[in-house]
């Protein structure tokens, strides 16, 4: 297990993370997974909290 987002993983899971972290947290995740970037949702959420 890797941890690392997939565009299933957020698709699956869009209303959750845009009640929970906001639209921004959504668009961020949607383009990491496309972009096939090895990144978890963790790394994001917290870049965005620091942001």
């Amino acid at each position: 297990m890797l941890g690392v987002i997939t565009l299933r993983d957020v698709l699956a899971h869009v209303g959750l993370i845009r009640r929970e972290f906001g639209s921004r947290c959504v668009v961020w995740c949607l383009f990491a997974a496309l972009s096939r970037r090895r990144t978890t949702f963790l790394e994001i959420a917290l870049r965005l909290k620091d942001a």
